[in-house]
């Protein structure tokens, strides 16, 4: 298989045995000429080192920016980025991309230095230099190392975002600051143009070339990821929320052309109803055989279709058109669609647990994100439609602050086979997720996948105890004290003294006295992102 690294503005190739080849002639040439004193090459060196010199040696302040990059991106530095990279890279199960992190990085730096050493090209001469420094001047290492780390950055950018406006972005500022790098060798008169061109094209050929070698073919790219369910036969049903989605045949195009792009047959489509949620609709496309069925709406939706695919053995793919898309939020699948459709049809596949949930007071079901009881469903209640329309989430806010002096309430809590707890609480909260609508910590332990249920008690006796839980929400200060409690199990019992609001998942779910909360591991396959997941 050969990589097939594509721009983010289309479907052109950015990495083949061609470039590569292309890249290797450039060095080699450029060595060779440098090595030789060609003529050509040396007069058009000396005409534009004379001309950056001119521009420079008059203005002491660039000289002093130009300074500054040099140090900010002097190969020590670059070499620290770099094993912060391949740790964190590590720390995530990434292992193949870490070590190919730190093999890029020994063999560009050695290798540059063993090129310096092999031509042993003198530095430009001035009268008055702008920059003091020592050795060979070919290839420049600065210029090397930026073509190193932002190479680096460039396919972690491409493996790591969709196509859009941010992956244009983040690869034209890796762009950029590479030849800000090599200029600012040129401008502070410690190398020829052809030096730190040499060290951009080495810089970045050793690691497209280990890519190609190492990592091509093993799921790191969207264009290589061929994870299938099911009978592996690329068939997928859309169960979609027509009130979320919009323009449904819109919807429909955008969905049939990245299906296709990535070897999928037309799906079938299923649109839920006010009663059906999304249940019927799954059962229908697991009876049609269906490989991946994608749920497009909101929270609501996502949940119908995860609880009816359960223990199928097909992927579920999410597709977020919701408020709060916390699911989404939490596997970060993007929230905008064509991001999102290359998650689920290029994405990999990822067992998360699921919770059944049942109550006095409605019939039982389950739920993938949380539920609770007293003023977090309050707020859930009292949201208006129209404002969470118009402002999206932060209508919660809004909601929040009206439900803010909700009254504590006696609750007893009862984790697995443990003694019952007591709280005089205003709100609780049992979650399978941690994070909130703006990357808000309410359960930071919490796992999608760890088969365990989180819970946290909130029950400050005045406003001023707010501020305090705030301030332990957002620094994710561990312990717990009479103002919010944490707790972690497999089963949870929550009892009231009295009737209170409830929610599930985002949605209301009436009053009522008791929660039952139990969690079963890692029973729904859903497609997510392919560094947040082994191949399964």
């Amino acid at each position: 298989m050969t990589i097939d690294l594509r721009r983010a503005d289309g479907d052109r190739p950015l990495l083949t045995p061609v470039t590569l080849t292309i890249q290797t002639i450039v060095l080699i040439a450029l060595a060779v000429m440098v090595a030789t004193s060609w003529q050509p090459l040396m007069d058009l060196d000396g005409a534009v080192a004379e001309r950056a010199y001119e521009f420079s040696e008059p203005r002491a302040w660039l000289v002093d920016v130009l300074d500054v990059i040099a140090v900010v991106f002097s190969n020590w530095a670059v070499g620290g980025l770099l094993v912060v990279l391949a740790g964190l890279l590590w720390w995530r199960s990434e292992r193949l991309l870490a070590l190919w992190v730190v093999a890029s990085g020994v063999l560009v730096l050695a290798g540059n230095a063993l090129l310096k050493w092999i031509v042993q090209r003198d530095r430009p001469v001035w009268e008055f230099p702008l920059h003091e420094i020592g050795g060979w001047s070919f290839p420049s290492g600065h210029s090397a190392g930026a073509g190193l780390l932002f190479t680096v950055l460039l396919l972690l950018t491409i493996v790591l975002t969709g196509r859009g406006l941010r992956r244009r972005l983040l690869i034209a500022v890796w762009s950029v600051l590479a030849l800000v790098i090599a200029a600012d060798r040129v401008f502070l008169g410690v190398h020829y143009l052809s030096d730190v061109t040499a060290g951009l094209v080495f810089g970045s050929l050793l690691p497209l070339l280990l890519w190609h070698f190492l990592v091509r073919g093993r799921g790191r790219l969207p264009s290589e990821l061929a994870v299938l369910t099911g009978s592996g036969r690329r068939r997928a049903a859309v169960v979609l929320n027509p009130v979320k989605v919009g323009d449904i045949e819109e919807f429909k195009a955008k969905v049939r052309q990245v299906a296709g792009a990535h070897g999928w047959d037309e799906p079938r489509w299923y649109e839920t109803t006010i009663e059906d949620p999304g249940h019927g609709q799954t059962r229908a496309a697991l009876e049609a055989d269906v490989d991946l069925v994608i749920a497009a709406g909101g929270d609501g939706t996502v949940r119908a279709v995860c609880e009816t695919a359960a223990r199928s053995g097909v992927a579920v793919g999410v597709l977020p058109h919701g408020t709060g898309n916390l699911l989404a939020r939490n596997l970060d699948i993007p929230v905008n669609t064509r991001d999102a459709l290359d998650v689920v049809f290029g994405g990999q596949d990822r067992a998360i647990d699921l919770a059944t949930f049942s109550t006095d007071s409605c019939e039982p079901t389950s739920f993938l994100v949380m539920a609770g009881l007293g003023m977090d469903a309050m707020i859930m209640t009292g949201v208006n439609e129209d404002l969470k329309k118009r402002v999206g989430y932060l209508a919660y806010f809004v909601s929040g602050v009206k439900a803010i002096t909700f009254p504590r309430t006696k609750v007893k809590i009862t984790v697995d086979d443990q003694e019952p707890q007591w709280f005089k609480a205003r709100t609780v909260v049992v979650g399978n997720v941690g994070f909130l609508q703006a990357g808000i910590p309410l359960l930071p332990d919490a796992q999608l996948d760890d088969g365990m249920l989180d819970v946290v008690v909130v029950a400050p006796k005045r406003f001023i105890g707010w501020l305090s839980i705030v301030a332990r929400i957002i620094t994710r200060r561990k312990g717990n004290d009479k103002r919010l409690t944490r707790l972690t199990g497999q089963r949870v019992h929550v009892r009231a003294e009295k009737p209170v609001p409830m929610q599930l998942d985002g949605d209301p779910a009436g009053e009522g006295q008791e929660i039952l909360a139990e969690v079963h591991p890692g029973v729904v396959l859903v497609r997510v992102p392919a560094l947040l997941a082994p191949v399964i």
